[in-house]
């Protein structure tokens, strides 16, 4: 396994920002900044760490962990009962180098059939410390938690501490993980750090542009780590990328595009996004939830217009679909707007939410343009997290928990009709089908 030693020549290459913190919203004053963590790996070659879960298909999880030994078996052994483990399944693994960076052997095993809605307890590789996770249920109600821009700072640890306090089904993560940024053991920590919530319930990520690590004329292998650590059910979507993709879950289908890869027509994506939308049932799935990293709509002076060329290409088939809600991060603050289309507000658009305050190194993006835009519904700069519960086919609460120390307060919340059950929207959305 590399040593940090090794990341040294990059970190030569790389320049990492540090952007500081500050208060913004009256009557909250900010805490100080919080440093890096590093969470280490105390135990053998052989023992595995950085185990984290994803949904594949109706009734299957994928397991994925590394180890430091390359000869370590694939295999997962897991029962409804602790200590007894009545299924085994093996699959696959890979490993990559990035310049002087070996990884460790990283494990994909998909295992299933599994009932909804119940606790399995598990252990990897043989050997490993036993886990357990609870699969979601098969139909409404269901609670997902929601939190970009992650990072690996002591913000962030609250914000998991946050999340970790109040139960959820499934994590969803709009881009920018682990801000390796080409330190390749960042990964790693970043791996370890999230193992206790992501080993435990499935989490469901996108890429940002901190997965893409490029390096002009030295490296360009984009997404090459991430690709290798996180894989997602792209496949059992008719995806051909792991950069997006699309899942059905206790009747949600959930959609996480790629800000960072072709989107414009003629590209793999829009083909793929077109064939998936035009094959949503919304007698099986009533709501339709987007994700990806560069929001489209923003009031923050943070990242104007980087969203802009994809809003263009793909906005209309979102609005033409009746997607529910929109999440993005990149900015780093919580805004959320009322439904839009086109620039304008529309009912029959989708709501955007920017929810990029996981804790990340960078910090808040604390500027905001005056005056506010009357789309703009609420804004703040706080480190934080969001929670979305769909409670049956017509309404879902959704909350924005800000970060306040060993708290975290409800600083936002809003309920929320489908526009699957909005009359309006649906006569419209039939009328024009008939043209």
């Amino acid at each position: 396994m590399a040593r940090w030693g090794a990341g040294a020549l990059v970190t030569g290459i790389v320049l990492l920002l540090s952007i500081p913190y500050g208060a913004f919203s009256a009557g909250y004053v900010r805490p100080p900044p919080r440093s890096l963590v590093s969470v280490p790996h105390l135990h053998g070659s052989s023992r595995p760490q950085q185990v984290h879960i994803s949904m594949v298909g109706s009734d299957h999880m994928r397991v994925s962990w590394i180890t430091d030994d390359k000869h370590a078996p694939s295999v997962v052994d897991y029962g409804k009962i602790a200590g007894k483990y009545s299924h085994s399944a093996t699959a696959e693994d890979t490993s990559y180098r990035y310049f002087f960076y070996s990884s460790g052997k990283i494990h994909h095993v998909k295992i299933g059939p599994l009932d909804a809605d119940t606790t399995y307890y598990y252990r990897c590789g043989g050997d490993g410390s036993e886990l357990s996770f609870r699969t979601p249920p098969s139909a409404l109600p269901i609670t997902f938690a929601i939190v970009g821009d992650l990072g690996q700072t002591e913000w962030t640890a609250s914000t998991l501490e946050h999340i970790k306090k109040s139960d959820y089904d499934a994590l969803l993560l709009p881009g920018d993980l682990s801000y390796a940024d080409c330190q390749q053991p960042l990964w790693d920590t970043f791996g370890r750090l999230v193992e206790p919530l992501a080993s435990s319930r499935p989490w469901m990520v996108t890429e940002g542009n901190h997965e893409i690590e490029t390096i002009p004329i030295l490296f360009n292998h984009p997404f090459l780590s991430y690709n290798a650590r996180w894989r997602m059910p792209y496949e059992e979507s008719g995806s051909t990328s792991n950069l997006y993709y699309s899942f059905d879950v206790a009747g949600i289908h959930v959609i996480m595009l790629g800000s960072y890869t072709d989107f414009d027509s003629r590209s793999s994506q829009y083909t793929w996004l077109e064939a998936d939308l035009a094959k949503v049932d919304r007698e099986k799935t009533p709501w339709v939830i987007v994700c990806f990293h560069a929001p489209w709509y923003n009031t923050n002076t943070a990242h104007q217009g980087e969203g802009e060329s994809m809003r263009k290409a793909m906005e209309a088939m979102l609005y033409n679909a009746r997607v529910d809600m929109v999440f993005a991060g990149h900015v780093h603050s919580y805004e959320r707007f009322t439904r839009i289309y086109d620039n304008k507000a529309d009912p029959c658009g989708p709501i955007y939410v920017t929810i990029g305050d996981g804790g990340n190194r960078e910090g808040l993006a604390l500027s905001f343009k005056d005056p506010q835009s009357p789309l703009s519904l609420f804004r703040e700069s706080s480190f934080g997290h969001g929670r979305l519960k769909i409670l049956n086919n017509t309404h879902a609460h959704w909350e924005w928990h800000r970060n306040k120390d060993a708290d975290s307060d409800v600083g936002d919340e809003v309920w929320i009709q489908s526009l699957r059950s909005s009359s309006v929207c649906v006569g419209a959305r039939q009328a024009k089908d008939e043209l």
